[in-house]
């Protein structure tokens, strides 16, 4: 039998229970096993190992000696660090398991209730109980036979609503996977962010102190110079927040989609969320496909271009000047950064 949400009246005790039953990642009921999180968050373990996958793609070929990857829970954002048995170092559930058979073995004893259904607005006594493949809509059997689609290909509603929520499901696990990701690159970026600034304020310590030795002559010249690794400091970290800027706005829209996606997956209404799902996948793939964002090359932060030399003749301290460079390095690799699918 399946356990689907919807099968009991809205607002009944038990529907209420089997809310509180389904998985963030898979929205079905809890399968056996189930991890509970250190948040005290539940998942699937199976889902939670799709998860820790996703954000640990090489977990699998890490040697025994290594620890394990980590993962942001899936309801609260909050990190779940795992050893090397990966997800199944977490604790089971057993409570929850146990109310899911009490459940499952209620809801067995129960005979089905027949909840509202969406009406054809052509025949208002034709309950909406087919889809039209051609007009992708759903549709009624009399339309069928005498209307609009009597020359369309149909398919059972049942059907149409399986496959397109299972593919709902699958944008909403991309997308919570794409946010970790996201998630990751952000804290580079800071990470980046901290180590300009202090290898800025190393340049900055080292130039001082071999101007201070050459006294008041030098002092005009180490003027310009410091305020010369300044704005290099200042374009480098303003470049780089406005990275992070622009990938924390990508996180944030993409986590409200996936907030949008998971009200849309909670329609048990075969008919009601076929109207508005089509829409919606196409929506979430779009917005997969096109966040493209520009990124640093390794060692943007640093600063070794400001590093000078001060063995030189008295005479020629007025003409003192950073070592000049070959060429000025590229930073960026004027390719924008593509999110994975």
């Amino acid at each position: 039998m399946d356990f689907k949400a919807g099968i009991l009246q809205d607002g009944s005790p038990m529907e209420s229970l089997e809310k509180q039953l389904i998985c963030p990642i898979c929205l079905e009921m809890f399968s056996k096993p189930v991890v509970i999180l250190p948040c005290q968050h539940n998942l699937c373990r199976k889902c939670a190992n799709d998860v820790f996958q996703a954000a640990n793609p090489y977990w699998q070929s890490r040697g025994s000696l290594i620890s394990g990857g980590r993962f942001r829970c899936p309801s609260c954002r909050h990190e779940v660090l795992l050893d090397r048995h990966g997800v199944y170092g977490l604790q089971r559930n057993l409570l929850v398991e146990n109310i899911i058979d009490i459940y499952k073995q209620e809801c067995s004893s129960r005979p089905l209730k027949k909840g509202e259904h969406p009406m054809c607005k052509e025949h208002e006594d034709e309950r909406i109980n087919i889809y039209c493949v051609t007009c992708e809509v759903p549709t009624c059997s009399m339309c069928k036979v005498f209307g609009a689609h009597k020359d369309c290909e149909v398919a059972p509603l049942q059907t149409v609503f399986q496959g397109q929520k299972t593919e709902l499901n699958n944008c909403i696990s991309m997308l919570v996977a794409g946010n970790d990701r996201i998630q990751t690159i952000i804290s580079q970026l800071e990470d980046s962010c901290q180590s300009t600034e202090e290898n800025s304020e190393a340049a900055k310590r080292e130039l001082c102190a071999r101007f201070d030795a050459l006294a008041a002559l030098l002092e005009e010249k180490k003027s310009e110079l410091l305020q010369r690794i300044s704005q290099e400091q200042g374009e480098k970290t303003a470049f780089i927040q406005s990275l992070i800027c622009q990938y924390k706005e990508q996180l944030e829209k993409s986590s409200r989609l996936v907030e949008t996606a998971i009200q849309a997956a909670e329609e048990t209404g075969g008919a009601a969320f076929l109207m508005n799902a089509k829409q919606l996948i196409k929506t979430i793939v779009e917005a997969s496909k096109g966040g493209r964002l520009e990124k640093i090359q390794q060692g943007y932060e640093s600063m070794d271009a400001f590093s000078v030399s001060l063995d030189h003749l008295t005479d020629a301290v007025r003409a003192l000047d950073f070592d000049p460079a070959e060429e000025d390095e590229e930073y960026f690799d004027g390719e924008e950064e593509e999110v994975e699918e």
